[in-house]
């Protein structure tokens, strides 16, 4: 945080009554790419994220710079946001343009921020839109629970961004607490947080292990919202099957679909299709079957639910890059690892692992030596992190 306070007053000054807030990065063991169409998911945050320092303006100006990205950003919250810009500040100005939606605001902010990884895979556009949401409520005395903080970050991700995803991410960064997993029920928004062994084991047996592949991605310029676009496909063309009444195309989604409407048309489908309905369904039964096991404290037979994640994720979700898929791989077959996939979209980004703490230094030096054997051009941006689950967003 110092760090912080140094970029502050290089930028604004001394003198200003100061905020500061921490928004941490997230993890979804199970229940990959499904909630957008609804489905159940499960996740952590972790104690790695955004850092904020920040203070009120009067005239609503916000001016915000990050020690991550270049540019400073300025703009005014008492005026109608305009179009992208296509930069970060993209995720700031979303975040005001959701709030304008119910609210006039009346005082900007400016200040500095922070992100502890690099970018892809652990959902940091979650984490500063929910602190930037955050941030804005606090200087403009709006009060929000934690599903507003939710709603209105995956707004702006959605409508002003152009990301089409679910709630998971912002569900994550807002409601998780340490050492418990986030249950949540995307169609919903029921959710438990849910002790390992029903909170019998005094520590967690594992921790996590974020693997950054060096290959950084922007969702908005992948496949992303093809993928969302081919499930609610999908879901529409077993309604058609069924003779069920359609919706418009963005109001349908795999949930509204029985699992055994699926079974009876799976081989009628373009493959496609059911490839994508076939992970959205069995993803749903591997949350469900991994709850199990976690709240009977079976780190073993959780981890192996990952690892089947992924394979779903591979080849009936076809998502996933070279470098991607070889680090799942020499994943999977190193010691100490209890599961692993893909983390957020899987284009690009990083694989995340349950592993054994006793062994982060052997796990570290082993899949680093095998993984940039096959692509060494990615010896100076391949990183691996080991982290412990941690509450959510908060001032500090």
């Amino acid at each position: 945080m110092e760090t912080l306070f140094q970029a502050y007053r290089a930028l604004f000054g001394k003198g200003d009554a100061l905020y500061q807030l921490f928004s941490p990065y997230r993890i979804c063991p199970l229940g990959a790419h499904v909630d957008h169409q609804h489905g159940l998911v499960s996740g952590f945050a972790f104690d790695k994220g955004i850092e904020f320092l920040f203070s009120a303006t009067d005239m609503g100006k916000v001016e915000m710079c990050s020690l991550s990205f270049e540019g400073l950003m300025t703009f005014n919250v008492q005026k109608t946001i305009e179009e992208k810009q296509n930069n970060w500040g993209d995720y700031l100005r979303g975040a005001v343009w959701a709030l304008q939606q119910d609210f006039q605001l009346k005082k900007g902010v400016k200040g500095v921020v922070q992100g502890s990884m690099p970018i892809g895979g652990v959902s940091s556009s979650a984490a500063l839109l929910c602190g930037f949401v955050m941030a804005i409520a606090k200087v403009n005395e709006i009060e929000l629970d934690k599903m507003q903080v939710i709603h209105y970050a995956s707004e702006a991700e959605r409508e002003y961004v152009g990301l089409r995803n679910g709630i998971l991410d912002q569900a994550c960064v807002v409601l998780c607490e340490a050492d418990k997993l986030l249950y949540l029920d995307t169609k919903t928004s029921e959710y438990k947080l849910l002790p390992f062994g029903n909170g019998e084991k005094k520590e967690l047996p594992f921790e996590l292990g974020i693997f950054f592949s060096g290959v950084t991605r922007k969702l908005t310029g992948t496949d992303y919202n093809l993928r969302v676009s081919e499930c609610k496909t999908a879901a529409w063309m077993m309604e058609a099957y069924e003779d069920i009444p359609l919706k418009e195309l963005e109001d349908t989604r795999l949930r509204d679909v029985d699992e055994e409407v699926f079974f009876k048309y799976e081989t009628q489908m373009p493959v496609r299709f059911a490839k994508r309905a076939r992970h959205f369904y069995t993803e749903c039964d591997r949350v469900k079957a991994g709850i199990q096991a976690w709240e009977e404290g079976d780190i073993r037979r959780f981890g192996q639910y990952v690892f089947e994640s992924c394979e779903s994720s591979i080849h009936n979700y076809e998502c996933g890059s070279p470098e991607l898929i070889a680090l799942y791989h020499i994943l999977k077959e190193t010691e100490g690892i209890y599961g692993s996939r893909f983390s957020g979209a899987g284009f690009k980004g990083a694989c995340i692992a349950l592993v054994d703490p006793s062994r982060n230094e052997a796990i570290r030096h082993s899949v680093t030596e095998k993984y940039l054997k096959s692509f060494p051009q990615y010896k100076d941006t391949f990183e691996v992190f080991f982290c412990k689950p941690s509450g959510g967003v908060d001032f500090l």
